[in-house]
């Protein structure tokens, strides 16, 4: 147990039901931590470039989850939602307020993420289908990735502000960098922008008692992860092997924990 005094608190984590987000809510839960996750469940990709347990993951509700949690010991509940909708983040919150109390743990996990370029390519390096940039590409990765994340920031500020609280936490996850994300054009910009409001939060809440960090993960085996990646992977990089959603929850936790509470207005970067 890296902090006792996790024990009761509230978590909220988004795009639970596989994954990071799943890791995430285990570790937590694993903490004495409540865990409420959200989920959507998405339609199957059906391509080749993606292992089909893939589909499946992305598919589900989060029942795998909280077995594993409430087997454990733990304590969690689930709902899935849209995080798209920009009413989502306060009916999430009064949500979680009604079964656990308020939410003290913040973790934007969810993505909207698709592959989409400025390019004629119809596939990227590693074999999967690529899209142009459009609106479409723009609108799906904006509204999960960006609007989403800043509209439950808000919600959990203003809440924790008018309760008169003293401990907050806020975790985003981030990719690609300044440089861009070829191949991933409108997820790097998106990721991104949910970090720039995340160092906003960090900088403006601070006096409140609330740190807020985005962590960087490697290349994660979330199940999308194909031979090809990870020949990729072992000829580059530090480590030169694909993370498991574990390693980033590991991450995740410490930040959470009194150990890291020193630790704001950081991108912790992964390898």
């Amino acid at each position: 147990m890296i902090d006792p005094r996790l024990a009761g608190k509230v978590a909220l984590i988004t795009g639970a039901n596989h994954g990071i987000g799943a890791a995430t809510a285990v570790a937590l839960a694993a903490e004495g931590v409540a865990v409420f996750l959200t989920y959507k469940r998405l339609a199957a990709l059906n391509d080749p470039a993606y292992p089909p347990a893939y589909d499946q993951a992305r598919g589900s509700d989060a029942g795998e989850v909280l077995g594993r949690i409430r087997a454990a010991g733990g304590t969690a509940e689930a709902a899935e939602a849209d995080l798209a909708d920009p009413e989502t983040p306060k009916a999430l919150f009064d949500q979680v307020e009604k079964t656990f109390g308020p939410v003290e743990i913040l973790v934007n996990n969810a993505s909207g993420w698709l592959s989409d370029t400025f390019t004629p390519a119809s596939r990227d390096g590693v074999g999967r289908p690529l899209r142009p940039v459009d609106a479409g590409t723009h609108e799906r990765q904006f509204a999960v990735d960006v609007r989403a994340p800043a509209l439950l920031i808000a919600e959990f500020a203003r809440r924790h502000v008018e309760r008169g609280a003293t401990w907050g936490r806020i975790i985003g996850l981030t990719s690609g960098g300044p440089d861009g994300f070829p191949t991933e054009v409108s997820y790097g910009a998106a990721k991104a922008a949910q970090g720039n409001y995340t160092m906003s939060a960090a900088h403006e809440l601070g006096a409140y008692g609330i740190t807020a960090n985005m962590v960087y993960p490697p290349v994660t085996d979330t199940g999308w992860v194909n031979a090809e990646v990870e020949r990729l992977v072992a000829e580059s990089g530090v480590l030169r092997e694909v993370a498991q959603p574990e390693d980033v929850a590991e991450v995740i936790t410490f930040l959470v924990s009194h150990q890291g509470r020193r630790v704001t207005g950081q991108t912790i970067r992964m390898f």
